[in-house]
């Protein structure tokens, strides 16, 4: 999830651990402990394309790194804060309850989250919630600004802590059912137009859990499909990506491609680049694939040999500034207009 969101749950984390015994500095405390996970990122000038994409949310995310790393930091700051009541027990829960809440609301997302890191470098993800979602973050942050202004003695200031912390994860459970209907849904549309799939992803389209899209897999290519809880009609109209498998060939072998593409999870579609190939992650999706003309691919990455036949890898990020006639656009469709 975002920075902000992450924040805010592990402000409302240490609320609930410490707030009785600390007030605003479990609140405080708490939002650092939600923010240290994805600290990851101030390894990337050290790091290539691909180790960048595979070191985010693997040692900083994983269970190992809140075992490890709470109690060191719970001594530290109970050393720091030996005069509150807060006990060095608190200060460690309140750390490895802000790692792991971060860690398991960033595996509801797309990308994934190397939970079992360094067991497993196999990224989670339930695909049941866009990274960046108002719906599930602005009502949060409301109830948790609303009970830092009370007294950390104060029963109103738990209670909105608590309905913030409820709420929030009541839009999660809701994700997941909304994600199930709009599953019905694919599967439906997909055995009826005899579209046989070995597996697909479905996930949220930006900003929200109402329209949603699909990619199902197949043994030659890509099916992609969306659909809105808000359509009248339950007819889906797939646009098909073939996979192009054969121009990776010259390629495989080289452990970083094969990483790569490892990452993808297997969703990936290759085009040829001027120099080497395009390897395009599906699991994003299209800006604009919801619409009729189609869009360009969020994550693509160019791949190409140097001079002397070693891989270069490049990541081609388009991440497009809607205008106002997008936006009204985007919501026409999520409303199932």
């Amino acid at each position: 999830m975002d920075s902000l969101t992450q924040i805010v749950l592990g402000a409302s984390v240490g609320e609930a651990v410490c707030g009785r015994r600390l007030g605003n500095k479990a609140t405080l405390w708490g939002a650092i402990a939600g923010t240290i996970p994805d600290l990851d990122v101030l390894f990337n000038p050290w790091l290539d394309m691909v180790e960048q994409l595979s070191f985010h949310r693997s040692l900083t995310h994983s269970f190992l790194f809140a075992v490890l790393v709470s109690p060191a930091l719970g001594w530290l700051l109970h050393r720091l804060y030996r005069h509150t009541a807060a006990t060095f027990f608190d200060w460690t829960w309140l750390f490895f309850l802000g790692f792991t809440t971060h860690a398991l609301l960033d595996s509801f997302t797309t990308w994934g989250t190397q939970l079992f890191w360094p067991f497993s470098t196999y990224g989670v993800a339930f695909y049941n919630i866009f990274v960046v979602d108002p719906f599930y973050t602005v009502p949060f942050l409301a109830f948790v600004l609303a009970a830092a202004f009370h007294n950390r003695h104060s029963q109103k200031r738990r209670r909105l802590n608590t309905l913030g912390l409820l709420i929030s994860s009541a839009y999660l459970i809701f994700s997941f059912v909304a994600q199930a209907k709009a599953n019905k849904v694919f599967e439906k549309n997909l055995q009826q137009q005899h579209i046989m799939y070995t597996s697909y992803i479905s996930k949220p389209t930006p900003l929200n859990t109402f329209f949603w899209a699909v990619t199902a897999k197949t043994e030659h290519g890509y099916y992609t499909g969306f659909y809105s809880l808000f359509d009248r009609e339950e007819e889906i109209s797939f646009h098909y990506e073939p996979r192009q498998q054969h121009l990776l060939q010259a390629y495989r072998g080289d452990e970083k491609l094969e990483r790569l593409l490892e990452i993808t999870k297997g969703y990936y579609a290759v085009s040829e680049a001027e120099k080497g190939i395009h390897i395009s992650d599906l699991r994003f999706g299209q800006f604009d694939g919801w619409r009729k003309s189609g869009g360009r691919y969020v994550f693509v990455y160019h791949v190409w040999q140097n001079d002397v036949g070693k891989l270069q890898f490049e990541e081609i990020n388009y991440r497009p500034k809607p205008d106002q006639a997008y936006l009204k656009a985007y919501l026409n469709r999520i409303f199932g207009k």
